[in-house]
């Protein structure tokens, strides 16, 4: 199960701009004390390779999206893991021992307001989910910085219009997503705008 407070309205401002992140592959090295990734991930039907560094499969793959996603989606830098929980569905089993059990994998952060979001995925590669979860959670994040700042641009426009309605709109709109988003400098300068 996961938790994304305001996806539907994220995805409604952002509409053919949602940006879709897939898992395509994945091949990961672990070492004594560092691990490796290859992550190749499909932003709508364009396939990128992303490497990630770090002392476990989370860290490398987090820290390879963070290289791709966060120069461009500073409120990335911000997002912290408070929870990680792998867990079994052992009435999936096939085999007798169970070792082909579903697995569930949970990631529980917050951004920097401290607003708590959980991602989840399962299926029989533990791995392949902890994949899927940070995918997914770098996904949401990035769009809910894009959807503040369409409706961001949307409320400016409306105010040259004269479209008090329109402005009253996208003010509250605005409201709902920015729980969602994590603090970067451009979202600090709208706040202060809008103050």
């Amino acid at each position: 199960m996961t938790s994304t407070p305001h996806e539907p309205l994220i995805r409604r401002v952002l509409g053919t701009n949602f940006f879709e992140l897939k898992l395509s592959r994945l091949a990961f090295e672990e070492g004594d004390h560092t691990s490796t990734c290859k992550v190749i991930v499909l932003e709508g039907d364009n396939a990128v390779e992303v490497d990630g560094k770090g002392v476990g499969v989370v860290d490398a793959i987090y820290s390879g999206l963070l290289d791709r996603y966060a120069r461009e989606y500073q409120s990335l830098k911000t997002i912290q893991l408070t929870g990680f929980d792998v867990g079994a569905e052992f009435e999936t089993k096939k085999a007798q021992a169970g070792v082909d059990a579903i697995g569930r994998v949970t990631l529980d952060v917050t951004n920097s307001e401290g607003k708590h979001f959980s991602f989840s995925d399962k299926s029989r590669s533990v791995t392949i989910s902890i994949a899927r979860a940070v995918i997914a959670m770098v996904q949401y994040f990035v769009n809910a910085e894009r959807a503040f700042l369409t409706l961001h641009n949307a409320r400016r426009d409306a105010l040259a219009r004269g479209r008090e309605d329109l402005v009253s709109r996208y003010t509250a709109e605005m409201a709902e997503v920015v729980e969602s988003t994590s603090y970067a400098e451009v979202i600090a300068n709208i706040r202060k705008e809008l103050g």
